[in-house]
């Protein structure tokens, strides 16, 4: 991004805030509030006579204007086949994504919710079905101007990127170079074991935060890293803990996902390999993000010897995960 552009991001108060949502025709009540958000900038913002509203100012230069107006395409088209995804304001009207000076910005309905129990089968099940009805319309077609998850830019830019930087302790540098490239060799052969499987449009963030749950059922929220995968990219998330309990919240969670939509077993081999690009992709973010000041006040302990240590061990684990046999779906 641009020097201006930076100092625009960095710099955005309540007063441009305001201004900017007002200028495309809302009549702000003052009311504002910050949402948990690091790589954009969102607000809940109160507007006269109607129901809050939430504005997403996006990060300068990460998505281009066109990988930005696909997701909502694609979140809108989502929204009209009845699944509860939140599309972004202004489709009807053709235009979502909205200029500001040097701000690109984007409004959205409210809604709220708690995350989903994943102990309970039909919260899982019901999950389930929501992907597999996402993933069919995924399935139609690719992103044209999206990324696509992968060994590449999740796994080996990122170890590289933290080892081009100051970031990890010299101390610590040739075992985490160690470590990563071995890494890098078990999740090719997780790859090479799941086969050529089928990319298609996925959530590609679908962590239980960005599920609300209402008494009504769930909110998908958040589509603001959209990308071409594997469909197991938008499941695994929902799978933590031993491997029994991962393989009971399996059946459920395809209990449902199975009435919509057939699932490839041999995708069950990447679950651990894209829970470690995962990993590594996490950190490299934090410090590719290092010089925003957000970051450093909301993540306080990135950058330490102990996370490094903490995050050296945790590979370490997944290491071992990646030596064993994928997850059974009977």
């Amino acid at each position: 991004m641009t020097e201006n552009e930076q100092q625009a991001f960095s710099t955005l108060g309540p007063d441009q805030v305001l201004d900017a949502v007002e200028s495309m025709g809302y009549l702000c009540d003052g009311h504002l509030l910050a949402l948990n958000s690091y790589e954009n900038r969102v607000y809940q913002i109160g507007i006269e006579g109607q129901a809050p509203l939430i504005a997403k100012f996006y990060r300068p230069r990460r998505w281009s204007d066109a990988a930005i107006l696909e997701e909502h395409a694609f979140t809108q088209s989502l929204s009209e086949l009845e699944i509860p995804v939140v599309a972004p304001l202004g489709m009807d009207e053709g235009q979502s994504l909205f200029h500001v000076g040097l701000h690109r910005l984007a409004v959205f309905p409210r809604r709220g919710g708690r995350a989903p129990s994943l102990d309970d089968p039909l919260h899982l099940e019901q999950l389930g079905r929501f992907f597999a009805r996402i993933h069919n319309l995924g399935a139609v077609q690719v992103f044209d101007h999206r990324s696509t998850i992968g060994i590449d830019n999740f796994g080996i830019q990122s170890y590289q990127y933290l080892l081009d930087s100051s970031f990890i302790p010299d101390s610590l540098r040739l075992a985490y170079r160690s470590l990563a490239e071995d890494l890098i060799k078990q999740i090719r052969s997780c790859y090479l074991r799941a086969g050529d499987v089928q990319q298609i449009r996925l959530h590609g963030d679908c962590h239980p935060g960005n599920i609300l749950w209402t008494e009504a059922g769930p909110h998908i929220v958040d589509f603001d890293d959209a990308c071409n995968g594997p469909a197991i990219q938008d499941l695994w998330m929902f799978l933590s803990g031993d491997r029994q309990y991962m393989t009971a919240r399996l059946a459920d969670l395809l209990a449902g996902y199975t009435e919509f939509r057939d699932f490839d077993p041999r995708e069950l081999h990447l679950v651990e390999a894209l829970r470690s690009l995962r990993m590594m992709h996490y950190a490299a973010w934090l410090a590719r993000r290092w010089n925003d000041p957000a970051f450093p006040m909301a993540f306080p302990w990135f950058n330490t010897p102990r996370y490094w240590d903490e995050h050296i061990l945790a590979l370490r684990e997944q290491a071992a995960m990646l030596d064993e046999p994928p997850l059974v779906w009977d």
